[in-house]
């Protein structure tokens, strides 16, 4: 046990060391993990096995759920149709590109394990490509897209996955009970969310204390899977489902305390999980290269060129095709316009290139490999399994580090960059637009007698001194369109830093020399750390 203990905090200090190395040189996290893993695996000592199980019913879940959290519902909805098309058609005809190349051209795998492994190599983890993306000020029409896709994809996949399986082990195949177990999975999964987000909604109504919500929150993900998978519905919907509404009901429903705790909580969670998991990806390599000696090399060559080629065109081509169609036949892909109408204009060579090389495969598609069986339902081997996995491992490897280094580069080089000169104009519109609020709720509560002269009077003079300084921004942006912030903006985000460290300082001095109490000192660091919080100036926000 003690030994079990010392490797598990071995790994979390490797994720918290390269986490720091990444930062810094630019990579991001899921890349320089992966390559640690494989660096790791090739060492002596021990290593650890993916249990496809635990990563389907233990990892994945929350995983899914903070990603559904932090995407917003009205963007994917005013996109649905892009995103229909991205992670459910693009999938359906990764999968079954896959498994029609690798049957015409290596016979010795059969159809349904061929569309197997093209189900678990066909839906992209999204992680790597949005690291890079936000970094380098990925547009946000093609992080949406991005997002939309990742949250979907793998319901679909999964599904074609189980079903593809049953036949390969034994099982007979109905093309008219293969898509009703389709649709009742897809349907089921739907349901179970909506069910569950009502749940978590009626319970935030009683559970006042954040650390009640927490609790509530970190279940939701894993009663959401359990509930979907229980009545043959497709648990991974149920979780994204249930995070989207729940996502975009926490502004109304949450107190500011449990949101803060949340928001917390979940990225401790995220950044864990996700570390563990691309530490784990690399560390399958000996699992997978040590069933391959019974294999002829040309077979594995192939296998593997057909199985990474497939995945690597299918996705550019689908882009390209959808733009071709006519609207009325395809889910055309592309963005609502700024006035939010439904119009959706066609994306751009750059953007299609862009979108192109964000199909990262991860977890999901090693987990799906290493869960295919050893033998079928009458006790043979289960055929080609080890080209199987190897092939998906090798799609793993060339996607998450091949186009998760590349990424940022191209997008780069594509020009392909956020408007942060708009998105700092917006945020500044509606901050004042909340000022001119607070201030007619203000005249309000005076009117009625709510609030003392005096206390109004501090309220208003601060309320007004905030509108000054969110309209001066927006002057200055109306005026220099070619910078997004004034340099006397930024040196008074500067002097706003050193002026919150000073008044930590003196109140640490007060904590030292006995005058205020330790949980006065907590409360007062709070209130510092959150107005600190709100200038983020290495984030470009303003």
């Amino acid at each position: 046990m003690l030994g079990a203990i010392g490797f598990v905090l071995v790994m979390l200090g490797v994720i918290v060391v390269v986490s720091a190395i990444s930062h810094r040189i630019g990579l991001p996290d899921p890349v320089l993990l992966t390559v640690v893993g494989l660096v790791y695996a090739l060492l002596p000592g021990p290593n650890l096995h993916l249990e496809p199980e635990f990563v389907l019913d233990v990892i994945l879940p929350p995983l899914l759920y903070n990603a559904a959290l932090g995407s917003s519902l009205l963007a994917i909805r005013s996109k649905l149709r892009s995103v229909v098309s991205l992670s459910v058609l693009l999938v359906l005809a990764t999968a079954f590109a896959v498994g029609g190349l690798l049957t015409w051209l290596v016979p010795v795998i059969p159809l349904a394990a061929a569309i197997a492994l093209g189900a678990a190599v066909a839906p992209p983890d999204p992680v790597a490509a949005l690291a890079v993306g936000r970094r380098v000020g990925l547009p946000a029409k093609l992080s949406t897209l991005i997002e939309g896709e990742g949250l979907l994809n793998d319901a679909t996949a999964l599904t074609v996955y189980k079903m593809a399986l049953a036949v390969a082990v034994g099982g007979s195949f109905s093309f008219g009970l293969a898509t009703g177990e389709f649709a009742l999975a897809t349907i089921g999964g739907l349901l179970v969310g909506v069910v569950v987000a009502f749940l978590v909604r009626l319970s935030r109504r009683v559970l006042a204390d954040p650390l009640s919500a927490n609790a509530v929150s970190l279940a939701t993900p894993f009663t959401a899977y359990v509930l979907g998978e229980t009545i043959h519905g497709s648990g991974v919907l149920a979780v994204v489902v249930a995070g989207l509404i729940v996502g975009h009901q926490t502004p109304r429903l949450q107190t500011g305390a449990s949101r803060l705790q949340t928001g917390a909580v979940w990225s401790l969670v995220n950044y864990l999980l996700e570390g563990f998991v691309f530490l784990l990806i690399g560390q399958q390599l000996p699992a997978v290269i040590a069933g391959l000696g019974g294999y002829p090399v040309g077979s594995v060559v192939l296998t593997a060129v057909v199985t990474v080629g497939a995945v690597l065109l299918v996705r550019p081509l689908w882009l390209v095709l959808t733009q071709l169609f006519p609207r009325r036949l395809h889910a055309r892909l592309g963005s609502a316009d700024e006035t939010g109408e439904a119009a959706e204009r066609a994306l751009t060579g750059k953007e299609i290139a862009g979108l192109s090389w964000a199909g990262t495969r991860g977890v999901i598609t090693l987990a799906a490999a290493f869960a295919i069986p050893v033998v079928t339902a009458d006790g043979s081997p289960f055929p080609a399994r080890d080209l199987l996995l190897f092939s998906a491992f090798l799609v793993v490897l060339v996607t998450l580090v091949g186009q998760g280094v590349t990424f940022g580069p191209l997008l780069k080089r594509l020009g392909l960059r956020a408007d942060v000169q708009d998105q700092a104009r917006l945020r500044n519109q509606a901050r004042s637009a909340a000022v001119d609020a607070a201030l007619a709720r203000l005249d309000q509560l005076v009117e009625e007698d709510d609030v003392p002269d005096e206390a109004a009077a501090a309220l208003r003079k601060n309320l007004q001194s905030r509108q000054r300084r969110y309209r001066a921004r927006l002057a200055y942006l109306e005026d220099n369109p070619l910078t997004p912030r004034a340099p006397g903006y930024e040196a008074a985000v500067r002097a706003r830093h050193s002026i919150i460290e000073a008044q930590r300082e003196e109140l640490l001095r007060w904590r030292d020399a006995g005058r205020l109490p330790d949980a006065s000192l907590r409360i007062l660091q709070t209130e510092l750390d959150h107005e600190e919080n709100a200038l983020m100036p290495s984030s470009g926000k303003s």
